[in-house]
Formats: structure tokens, C-alpha cells, sequence
């Protein structure tokens, strides 16, 4: 038996892809020679490795084997690329590095311009998903690492502490919600308490958004969103307005608060008092570049 890196890496692309035609393109082949790599693995082991269907194909129980070992193969090859990297320079590293949206929006960008101008043969992909489903895609190997909130199950992961993530609710000065807690002379609120009012969001599939609609939905409520923005900053400049409140983190409201008319009010429900964690599968097994890539992140967290 045996099979080359052309071919465990063809057939992740077909798994994540979902189609041989799909994963014969991300890996730049032809169909025919694609097609004829899978029925090759397959005869070699004896076993068939895809079941298909009208809708694509979905890896067999030896399928899914295979998928585990050649991620272990492939991050192998990646971690030797970026040691020798250190020595040869004129080797490339790729990291994939997934985060949730407080962590893109406020800090992440700094951090990361800093370790890239130190290690300009270092690429990283970057992307914003919910936590939870961060922890799976490192469980799962899809990415090396991932920012989460601290409120998520990370059993089967090491993590380490990035810095607090609470979340807050802004208000204009003038809004109702605050001569309310002002007559209960009350400094925080709870999550319930705001869910009659008006909102201003983040634009797009924001993980923080559908966090909060989650817990809305908890509550038997639904989020009513007058505007969505693309920025924290943005979000606080319409709810200054008078549009809607907000709900950002405390880091953002701070900041944002330096320069406009709002009040911040701290939730006092559980899983708004969260930590920031970094989380990855084993570190000592990353390649060294994405070992220093989350040494640097930590760094700057703590600054």
C-alpha cells in the first residue's frame, strides 16, 4: 500500500469539498487523473474510501481514518517546511488560524501586523467563526489554532489565557434604558432587560451576532436590529444617535467611550463575563513558526 502526498492531499480536498470534481480543482488536476488517484487508493487498500451519491460524496469509516492520518502526515511535512524554513528563508509557512469576533475586531489586527513584519515568509488565514465551532475545527485538525471565549468546552485542547472579554451594553446618554436603571439605582443590567429594545449590530454572519441571538432565543425573544455596521467603532457612532443599544465587548466600549456621548452598563449574566483563550491540539506539535505566531499573540494580549 501506498500512497504520496499528491494523493492524501487530493483526497482532503474532495472530503472538504464534498465532490471528486470540486477536490480534482483545488488540487489543480485534470477529473480523469483525479478520479482515477481515489480508485487507485481504493483498490490499494481493498476497501472503498467515498460513498457517492447525487449530492457528492461523503468518506466511508476508512475514508474518515484516512482523512486523520493524512491531516497528521501533511502537518508533518508543514512543521519540517517551516524548521528548516528558519534556516533556508526562502521557505513559505501557512498558518490557519481561526478566532471569534472580539478577538478580530480588537486586538488580532495589532498582534498579528507585528509577528508578519517579523516574519515576512509566514502566510496566515485568518477567519471569524463562533466559538464552539472553533473548538470542533481544532478537534477536527482543520486549523492549528483557534481564539475562543473561555465559556466554551475546550476539553482535548490546551489553551492559554489571553486577556478579559466581557460584554457590555451601550447606551446614548439620553436612552430610556438608562433613566430606568437609574430609578432601580442600578449599575448593570441583564441581558433580559434589554431585549425590548432596539439594537444596532454588526453587518454580516458576525459570530458575536449569532451569539447573541441564541441566548435571545433562549428567552423566547428575538433580536430587533435597526441598522447593522461593520465596526464596533460604527456600531457606537449610530447608537450615540439614539438609534438602537449595543452589545460589545468592554474593551471596545472604553475605547469608543474616549470620544463619544454613550454609557456602558456590564452584563451580569454568566456567559457574558468571559476570557479570551488561545486553544490548539498539542503546541509542542505545531510547526515552529505557528509556535511563535501564538507566543507573539500572547505577548501582544497582554499589552
Amino acid at each position: 500500500m501506498r500512497f504520496d502526498l499528491t494523493d492524501m492531499r487530493l483526497f482532503l480536498h474532495v472530503i472538504e469539498a464534498g465532490s471528486i470534481t470540486a477536490g480534482a480543482e483545488r488540487s489543480h488536476m485534470a477529473l480523469a487523473s483525479a478520479s482515477a488517484r481515489i480508485r487507485g487508493m481504493e483498490d490499494a487498500l481493498g476497501v472503498p474510501l467515498l460513498e457517492r451519491g447525487r449530492r457528492g460524496v461523503e468518506p466511508t469509516a476508512a475514508g474518515r481514518t484516512l482523512v486523520h492520518h493524512a491531516r497528521a502526515v501533511l502537518q508533518q511535512m508543514e512543521r519540517m517546511r517551516g524548521e528548516l524554513g528558519e534556516y533556508a528563508r526562502g521557505l513559505k509557512g501557512h498558518v490557519r488560524l481561526l478566532c471569534n469576533t472580539a478577538a478580530l475586531s480588537e486586538f488580532l489586527p495589532d498582534a498579528l501586523r507585528a509577528f508578519m513584519t517579523t516574519h515576512p515568509n509566514v502566510n496566515i488565514d485568518l477567519e471569524e467563526r463562533l466559538s464552539d465551532d472553533i473548538v470542533q475545527a481544532i478537534l477536527q485538525e482543520e486549523a492549528d489554532a483557534g481564539i475562543v471565549a473561555d465559556s466554551v468546552d475546550t476539553s482535548g485542547l490546551e489553551t492559554y489565557p489571553l486577556r478579559p472579554d466581557r460584554l457590555v451594553v451601550v447606551t446614548a446618554r439620553d436612552h430610556p434604558l438608562v433613566a430606568k436603571l437609574r430609578r432601580e439605582k442600578r449599575r448593570n443590567v441583564d441581558f433580559m432587560q434589554t431585549l425590548d429594545c432596539d439594537f444596532v449590530g454588526l453587518a454580516g454572519d458576525s459570530a458575536l451576532q449569532r451569539h447573541l441571538a441564541a441566548h435571545a432565543a433562549r428567552a423566547g425573544k428575538r433580536l430587533n436590529y435597526r441598522v447593522r455596521l461593520r465596526s464596533f467603532d460604527a456600531v457606537c457612532r449610530m447608537v450615540e444617535s439614539g438609534t438602537g443599544i449595543g452589545v460589545i465587548p468592554e474593551t471596545a466600549a472604553v475605547r469608543c467611550q474616549r470620544s463619544m456621548a454613550l454609557r456602558r452598563f456590564r452584563l451580569t449574566d454568566a456567559w457574558a463575563q468571559r476570557q479570551l483563550v488561545v486553544c490548539v491540539r498539542r503546541f509542542d506539535a505545531l510547526p515552529l513558526y505557528a509556535r511563535q505566531l501564538i507566543e507573539s499573540i500572547k505577548s501582544q494580549a497582554m499589552r
